[in-house]
């Protein structure tokens, strides 16, 4: 794989770092505006304007930025330097358990723990947080953010820029709407609309 450079220099960026080191991948450095030392022994390289210096044939570049309910910046930020021409690797957390029938789009995140099963798609710049389970069949939609011990049950479909809340539960063959927002421990038994923000056991709108 070629050399990475890691956008971002937080606390989600922290954890995309340690995966690459455990997965033995090269890389040069990361960018941020704020930070101006190393993180787990990788150098800081300055703001993102540094990432122009290298051509986009010689390096990957791995989306950095978190979203805590919206994911806004981290979908502006993976915009840009696509239309630059850099391409996002995949970022896979060595105990993640992924399906070998599953599918993942450019720069998708797989956090530890995290399970996927057959039949999975996973749209572009996307994250399955740590200890996420995805069953069967499933589709996630591009810049989507799947917190940490999330279970979508099988045949769902969760469509694009949808944030899915820590520990919340999906039941099978639901769609969750693009651009909505469900809140952590949420239990999810019916459909949500588009544009929609859902919480409590069982989910209701906000």
């Amino acid at each position: 794989m070629k050399p990475i450079i890691v956008l971002g220099g937080g606390g989600h960026a922290k954890v995309v770092m340690e995966v690459l080191q455990l997965r033995n991948q090269e890389i040069i450095g990361f960018t941020d505006p704020l930070t101006e030392s190393t993180i787990l022994g990788i150098s800081w390289l300055g703001n993102d304007e540094i990432v122009n210096t290298y051509s986009p044939e010689d390096i990957l570049l791995v989306n950095g930025l978190g979203s805590v309910c919206n994911n806004t910046r981290r979908k502006r930020l993976f915009h840009f330097w696509k239309e630059k021409g850099f391409s996002f690797a995949n970022v896979i957390h060595p105990s993640a358990i992924v399906s070998t029938n599953a599918i993942l789009d450019e720069g998708v995140q797989i956090m530890a723990g995290a399970v996927i099963q057959a039949g999975v798609r996973t749209g572009s710049n996307s994250i399955i947080n740590t200890r996420a389970a995805v069953d069967h069949d499933t589709s996630i939609g591009k810049h989507v953010h799947i917190a940490p011990g999330v279970t979508l049950s099988g045949g769902i479909i969760i469509e694009d820029d949808t944030h899915v809340g820590t520990g919340a539960v999906v039941i099978q063959g639901l769609t969750i709407g693009r651009n909505s927002m469900v809140a952590a421990g949420a239990v999810v038994v019916k459909d949500v609309p588009a544009d929609s923000k859902v919480a409590g056991v069982p989910a209701r709108n906000m």
